[in-house]
């Protein structure tokens, strides 16, 4: 069945995040499928004042910036956002005429669409990656249980209950979003996953950028994506002092950037590790394998909080399909992913000593090293490939359609 599928997003590329990346997976999963898929972004995307714009290929319809920005207003943020996105939602569903609306998180995607969908008479499905709340703790602008905190997770529980199905990303957000009252059959699990095609192993290290960064004879370990409080890339550099002891040729390369940018460099500087922690930048995508591949180790050492018990990260996955070593706190989200000591190694979340310990440990085992790298590499081929994935969209999307019509 040859079906229209619009999407409701909070962004897409040219902005890199994992969001964006999961996003561009299953747009291209879905026409595998031979559906036709059109993509329409909130105002949090920034365009400015434009309308349409193509992006390494895809069309991506916008909803223009106001000037003033409306969430600049305190209360009226949220309510000028969904209003914008409402009126853009209904004039792009009246031409395109959709099957299905594809809302994504945030609960200010999902609300809009609901409304459309009433008034349309079209099936919203709502997909949830994370929960707004949760992510507005760590972003500082609300504390858990604040009054702001369960007006959010009401208006989460709302939508749900509404959504002609929930999709999510992984058991732990399956299991809350059950807790609140969502029927077990109305929730589907499209678990991230990678393009394995994407990751070859075995490539060649690039030995004129190791040489630029500074890394040449290192070995290193590193992290790839955005600079959030809750990824604990404070951690790392507080173990790395000890690391350093026994091991004096230990670098360690960040690639990426965010909120926490500057903050780490200054613990760089006030730990005296200038010369042992390399600041890579933001770099495109396409030529993110080739920083993989200069690592030795990639460390993930998430804080433990809702967010990161409950959610499953992209990153792990496209290391493990390169079939790099793995080092991760023991927070829900990477315990999902990873098997202890068979496909990585995990550590006590929050604590640099168990960190400085598992990273000793592992670089100290070189014997264990391929068959770590194998067991992850198989993982991915066997369970988070996004062909296995995302074909679990198709029956419900097809039922949705199919009585919508009838």
């Amino acid at each position: 069945m040859g079906l229209r599928v619009l999407h409701v997003l909070d962004h897409s590329i040219p902005l890199h995040s994992g969001y964006s990346f999961r996003t561009l997976s299953i747009l291209r999963e879905q026409r595998r499928l031979g559906w036709e898929t059109f993509h329409l972004t909130g105002p949090k995307q920034h365009a400015g004042p434009l309308f349409e714009e193509t992006v390494e290929g895809w069309h991506f319809h916008r909803t223009p910036v106001p000037s003033p920005a409306p969430w600049r207003l305190p209360g009226l943020a949220e309510l000028a956002l969904m209003r914008r996105l409402e009126a853009r939602l209904t004039d792009l569903a009246h031409r395109v005429q959709p099957h299905i609306i594809h809302a994504h998180s945030p609960v200010l995607n999902a609300l809009p669409a609901l409304r459309v969908g009433r008034k349309l008479g079209i099936p919203v499905v709502y997909e949830v990656r994370a929960f707004w709340e949760d992510a507005a703790v760590d972003h500082g602008t609300t504390t858990e249980g604040s009054l702001r905190y369960r007006l959010t997770r009401s208006m989460e529980t709302w939508a749900m209950k509404r959504a002609s199905h929930v999709f999510t990303i992984c058991e732990g957000l399956r299991g809350d979003i059950a807790a609140r009252g969502i029927a077990s059959n109305n929730i589907t699990v499209i678990p991230n996953a990678v393009d394995i095609e994407a990751f070859a192993q075995g490539r060649t290290v690039d030995g004129v950028l190791k040489a630029e960064l500074g890394l040449k004879g290192a070995v290193v370990l590193g992290f790839i994506g955005s600079f959030y409080a809750y990824e604990g890339l404070d951690l790392l550099l507080d173990a790395l002092p000890a690391l350093l002891v026994q091991r004096p040729s230990v670098r360690v390369l960040l690639v990426g950037g965010g909120p926490q940018q500057d903050a780490l460099e200054a613990q760089v500087k006030s730990l005296g590790l200038q010369n042992q922690v390399v600041f890579a930048g933001r770099v495109p995508h396409m030529d993110i394998s080739r920083y993989y591949d200069l690592i030795d180790v990639m460390t993930y050492p998430r804080r433990s909080m809702r967010l990161t018990e409950l959610v499953t990260p992209l990153k792990p996955l496209e290391a493990m399909a390169l079939g790099r070593l793995l080092v991760a706190s023991d927070v829900g989200g990477h315990r999902e992913l990873i098997r202890h000591a068979d496909t990585g190694i995990l550590f006590r979340a929050g604590s640099a000593a168990a960190l400085t310990a598992a990273l000793g440990s592992l670089l100290d085992s070189r014997d264990s090293w391929q068959g770590l790298r194998s067991a992850a590499r198989e993982f991915v081929e066997a369970e988070r490939h996004w062909i296995g994935s995302a074909v679990h969209y198709r029956p419900i999307f097809e039922r949705l359609a199919q009585a919508h019509a009838a």
